[in-house]
C-alpha cells in the first residue's frame, strides 16, 4: 500500500494535473492572503422581528452608509447619500416612489447608475474578481463585471463604457439593473454573518427570517434557548412542542404556526373554547396591543388550555428523566385544589386562578383523554411540517451551541460556573461534563435527537433540547428555574425570581473570562467573546463591552418586548479589517417610512478595538486553511519536479 502522503498528493493531483496548473493556484491563494479581511456582521436575539432584521441586513449596520461616505466624501449632501443609501437597500419601491415625481426618469437613472456603479467598485474592491464573479447576478454578470472593473482615466473604453449604460437605460433595463447592481453592493459590504442566537419567539415573523437566511451567501448560526426549543418541537418532543405553542399565544402569535407553518390549532381551539369559555383567564393575559377581538378573546383561552397541558406534560417528563434532577420544578402534585393553594419552599400561597377542570388531583400530570388526542395529532402536525423540518435541518447544518472564529467565541447565553468562578461540572445522562466538553456533548444529543436510529437514544436527544430550554445547568438558559407557574399563578414577586447564573457575576472578571477562552483554545491576549440572551439595559447606563473589551454582550433588545427595559432595539457588532465596531440602534419603524422618508435606522457607532495594522486575510482562521492549502500544493509542485508524481497532460 502506498504511503499516505503519496496517496493524497495523487489525489490532488487530479485537480492541478500539471506544474503549471499547481503554481497558478499557488500565485493565486498567495495573493488572496495579503487581501483585506472580509466584513462579518454579528446579531443576536432577532425575536422573530423580520422588518427590522431586513433592514439591518440590507445596510450592514451601516456598512453601506460607510461605503458611500468613503466614495462621496464631501462632494454629496447628506440628504444625497441617504436617498442613494435607500435606493440601495429597497431599489424596486423607492424607484416606483420617483416615478411619481420625476419628470425625465432617464437622466435620473443615468445618474444613479454611475453613482452605484461606483459605489459597487470600492465595495467589490478588496476581492478578488473571482469571488466577485461568483456574487455577481446571473441576468447582468457579464455587463456588471465589464463596468466595476473599468479603470479611471482609460479614454480608450469610454466611450465603450458609456455606450453600455445608455443601452441599459434604451432597451428599458436600468430598473432591473439597479436592482441588481443594489442587491450586488448588500452582497459585498458583509462576507460573513454570525447569528448569535434566537430566532424565534417574541416577534410575528421568524419563519421569514429563516427563509431570508437560506439565501444568504455566507453564515453562520449559535443556537439560542428559543431555537432549541423550536428544534425539539420540530423532533416531535412534547415539551417543547406545548411550550413553542404556549409563547405564540402569549405573545398574539399563532398565526406563525398556523399561517406560517401550516399546523392545525383548531382541535386545540375547540377544546379551549368548550374547556375554559366561561373563565376569564385573568392570568393568561397576551402580550399584545389587540386585547379586545374576539380573537384575541379565543387566544386567551387556547394560552391557559397549553399551559395547562405543558405543566402536565412537563411533569412527566420530569418523571421520565430523572437524571435530570428537575423534581422541584413538578408543580401541579403541591396544589392543594380544595384551598387553591400551593405549597413551595415550605411556604403556602394562595393561587391566582383555581379552575383547573382538566387536573385530576389524584393524577395531575396525567392529560385527559382529549388532551392527549390534542398533543399526539400537534406531534404529528409539527414532526410531519415540511417547511418546519426544513428551516430545522438548515440549524442544523449551519448551527451550533458555539463557534470560534477569527480569535472570537461565539455563543448565546453562558457558560455555566460554580460560585467561585470554575467551571461547573454538570450531569448528563450519568455521566459529568464542563466547559466545552459539556457544550460539545450537549450538541452531540439535539442531533441525536433527530438522527439516531436508537430509539432510546432518539428520545433521550429530545429530552436534551427540553433540558436546554429550562435547565439550570444549561448554558443557553443560565438561571436557577424558569418560573413560568409562578408568573402566571403567583402575585408574589419573589417567586417570580430567576437567579442567574454566577457567569455573569464574574463577566467583568478578566480571570474569569480569560479561562473560558482557554478552555475554548482561544488566546486572552488577542480574544474576544461575543455573547447574547441577556438583554444590556442602556437605558440604566449598562454598557455591552464588558471586561476591559474582552466580552461584547450584543442583546439590546432587538424585539419590540425588549425595548422598554433596555431603551434602545438592539446592538449589533461589525469586525472589518480595521478593527470592531459596535453599533446600538433606535427602534426601527417601518419598511414603508424607511423607503418614503428615507428614515435608515438611527444607529450610533463605537469603536470597540481598532487595530494598528489592517487586518488581512492571511490573519484569519480562512487564511490559516489557505497557508495549509498552498504547503500542500508546495509539496506536489515539489512531487512533480521531483518526478515521484506524473503530470497529466
Amino acid at each position: 500500500m502506498k504511503e499516505l502522503k503519496t496517496r493524497y498528493l495523487e489525489l490532488l493531483s487530479d485537480l492541478y494535473p500539471t506544474i503549471a496548473a499547481a503554481a497558478t493556484e499557488i500565485i493565486n491563494l498567495q495573493a488572496i492572503l495579503n487581501l483585506p479581511k472580509g466584513t462579518e456582521h454579528f446579531l443576536t436575539d432577532v425575536h422573530g422581528e423580520y422588518e427590522a432584521f431586513s433592514h439591518v441586513l440590507k445596510n450592514g449596520s451601516g456598512s453601506v452608509r460607510r461605503k458611500i461616505e468613503d466614495v462621496f466624501g464631501n462632494t454629496m449632501s447628506a440628504r444625497d447619500k441617504r436617498s442613494l443609501a435607500t435606493l440601495i437597500y429597497y431599489p424596486k419601491a423607492k424607484m416606483d416612489l420617483v416615478k411619481q415625481t420625476e419628470t425625465n426618469m432617464e437622466d435620473w437613472y443615468r445618474v444613479h447608475l454611475y453613482l452605484l456603479i461606483e459605489v459597487s467598485k470600492r465595495a467589490a474592491s478588496k476581492y478578488t474578481r473571482s469571488k466577485v464573479r461568483k456574487a455577481l447576478p446571473r441576468d447582468f454578470a457579464y455587463v456588471i463585471e465589464e463596468l466595476i472593473t473599468e479603470k479611471s482615466g482609460v479614454q480608450d473604453k469610454e466611450s465603450y463604457y458609456n455606450e453600455i449604460i445608455s443601452t441599459i437605460i434604451r432597451i428599458g433595463r436600468a430598473e432591473e439593473f439597479i436592482c441588481a447592481i443594489s442587491e450586488l453592493i448588500q452582497r459585498l459590504v458583509v462576507d460573513h454573518l454570525h447569528i448569535v442566537g434566537d430566532i424565534y419567539d417574541r416577534g410575528p415573523g421568524p419563519h421569514i427570517i429563516m427563509d431570508k437566511l437560506m439565501t444568504y451567501h455566507s453564515l453562520d448560526i449559535q443556537w439560542g434557548n428559543h431555537d432549541v426549543l423550536w428544534m425539539g418541537a420540530a423532533a416531535g418532543q412534547a415539551g417543547c412542542i406545548a411550550n413553542v405553542i404556549r409563547i405564540c399565544a402569549r405573545y398574539g402569535n399563532l398565526d406563525i404556526l398556523e399561517d406560517g407553518y401550516g399546523i392545525n390549532l383548531l382541535p386545540l381551539a375547540t377544546f379551549a373554547l368548550r374547556t375554559y369559555g366561561d373563565d376569564p383567564c385573568t392570568c393568561f393575559q397576551l402580550k399584545t396591543e389587540h386585547r379586545d377581538s374576539e380573537e384575541m378573546r379565543m387566544n386567551l383561552r387556547i394560552h391557559k388550555a397549553i399551559s395547562i397541558i405543558q405543566f402536565k406534560v412537563e411533569g412527566q417528563i420530569i418523571r421520565r428523566q430523572k437524571s435530570f434532577h428537575l423534581e422541584g420544578r413538578a408543580l401541579l402534585h403541591r396544589i392543594n385544589y380544595e384551598k387553591g393553594t400551593i405549597c413551595l419552599d415550605g411556604r403556602e400561597y394562595q393561587l391566582l386562578d383555581t379552575s383547573f377542570p382538566t387536573v385530576d388531583p389524584g393524577d395531575p400530570y396525567a392529560l385527559s383523554e382529549e388532551e392527549q388526542e390534542i398533543m399526539e395529532r400537534l406531534e404529528k402536525a409539527f414532526v410531519n411540517c415540511e417547511k418546519l423540518q426544513q428551516h430545522m435541518r438548515f440549524l442544523l447544518a449551519k448551527g451550533s451551541l458555539y463557534k470560534v472564529y477569527n480569535n472570537n467565541l461565539l455563543y448565546h447565553g453562558c457558560v455555566p460556573l460554580e460560585e467561585d468562578g470554575s467551571l461547573k461540572e454538570t450531569e448528563i445522562y450519568g455521566k459529568r461534563y464542563r466547559g466545552r466538553e459539556l457544550y460539545d456533548t450537549l450538541e452531540a444529543y439535539v442531533r441525536k435527537g433527530f438522527f439516531a436510529l436508537d430509539p432510546k437514544e432518539r428520545q433521550d436527544g429530545k429530552d436534551i433540547m427540553w433540558y436546554i430550554w429550562l435547565h439550570p445547568d444549561s448554558p443557553l438558559f443560565g438561571k436557577n428555574k424558569m418560573a413560568t407557574f409562578e408568573r402566571y399563578f403567583l402575585a408574589e414577586k419573589e417567586t417570580h425570581l430567576e437567579k442567574k447564573n454566577p457567569y455573569y457575576s464574574y463577566i467583568e472578571n478578566e480571570e474569569v473570562i480569560d479561562n473560558i477562552m482557554r478552555e475554548f483554545g482561544l488566546n486572552p491576549e488577542i480574544g474576544h467573546i461575543v455573547n447574547g440572551h441577556v438583554p444590556v439595559k442602556r437605558k440604566d447606563g449598562e454598557s455591552p463591552v464588558k471586561c476591559g473589551g474582552k466580552v461584547m454582550v450584543i442583546d439590546g433588545g432587538f424585539s419590540k418586548a425588549y425595548q422598554k427595559q433596555t431603551g434602545i432595539a438592539g446592538y449589533t457588532l461589525i469586525y472589518n479589517s480595521y478593527g470592531l465596531l459596535l453599533v446600538a440602534h433606535e427602534p426601527f419603524e417601518s419598511t414603508e417610512a424607511a423607503i418614503a422618508k428615507e428614515k435608515d435606522i438611527h444607529s450610533e457607532t463605537m469603536v470597540v478595538k481598532r487595530v494598528l495594522k489592517r487586518v488581512l486575510v492571511g490573519d484569519t482562521d480562512t487564511g490559516k486553511e489557505l497557508k495549509e492549502q498552498v504547503a500542500d500544493l508546495e509539496r506536489l509542485l515539489a512531487a512533480y519536479r521531483n518526478g515521484e508524481i506524473t503530470e497529466k497532460l
